[in-house]
């Protein structure tokens, strides 16, 4: 990965922590931001070694949408770029449909263009001082990043409608009672919780954790029969695998299974 300026990404024992780190301006989305981004997804993806991606914000924010003030004049160093194609756009996309397990870690404001990306994530955790927004109709937009489609999936037609529309701030309290977010923990033990969930997580059989995101990304495209179809396939696949055998061994001998990926 080249330098980055908007966002910071590391990766250890399987797990990806990609930050948006323009803290002064609470993660606020810039063009540069929204392709740095994209072009890092890209690019974990296509890690193996990666089991988990966690998505989450420096400071106090985890991202309120774009960052208005910089679009109307006030770059406060950030350089403009302009996007070469329309393709970064596909940032929930990837998050969606990457092999890794994606979780969007929210510590802080979440609305607009973040809200969007937060919803393409497999699961979204909060921290119990964030707070959300679709604000798109506050400023004078229909929207972007793909909400409608990912929270008429998530929270149902009524509801999105709702989120969007009437654009009320809610709570990670709130995000939890109607499943937005599955997991709202206390501010002071915020990061160390995800850590936990993430090596959760990053230690599953890696046959299994990437078959399953997969079965998730193919049953929201085809049909019942055409999704069992494709689930079987996989599914003989995985318990043909040494890990597979590992996991049925060490259930069976009440220890812990060391997976090798294979």
């Amino acid at each position: 990965m080249g330098e980055l300026k908007t966002i910071r990404y590391e990766a250890a024992d399987g797990i990806g922590w990609l930050w948006l780190n323009r803290p002064d301006r609470l993660n606020g989305m810039t063009n540069l931001m929204l392709h740095e981004t994209a072009v890092t997804l890209r690019e974990v993806a296509a890690d193996e070694s990666v089991r988990v991606l966690v998505l989450t914000g420096e400071g106090r924010g985890f991202c309120p949408g774009a960052d208005l003030k910089h679009y109307t004049g006030d770059s406060d160093g950030t350089p403009e770029v302009a996007l070469e194609d329309d393709t970064d756009f596909y940032v929930p996309v990837l998050l969606h449909e990457m092999p890794q397990v994606t979780i969007a870690a929210v510590n802080g404001a979440c609305a607009g263009a973040g809200l969007g990306w937060a919803a393409g994530a497999d699961l979204r955790v909060a921290a119990r001082s964030a707070n959300f927004n679709t604000a798109f109709l506050n400023v004078g937009v229909a929207g972007d990043m793909g909400g409608p489609w990912s929270l008429t999936h998530l929270l149902g037609a009524a509801k999105a409608r709702e989120l969007y529309f009437l654009g009320e701030k809610f709570s990670a309290s709130d995000a939890l009672g109607f499943g937005f977010v599955s997991k709202v923990w206390d501010d002071d033990v915020f990061r160390a919780e995800v850590a936990e969930l993430a090596a959760k997580l990053a230690g599953a059989a890696p046959l299994a954790l990437r078959g399953m995101k997969a079965n998730f990304s193919v049953a929201e495209r085809v049909g019942y029969q055409d999704f069992i179809d494709h689930e079987t396939t996989q599914h003989h696949r995985i318990t043909s695998s040494d890990d597979c055998k590992e996991a049925f061994r060490a259930f069976v001998e009440k220890r812990a299974p060391k997976f090798v990926g294979r």
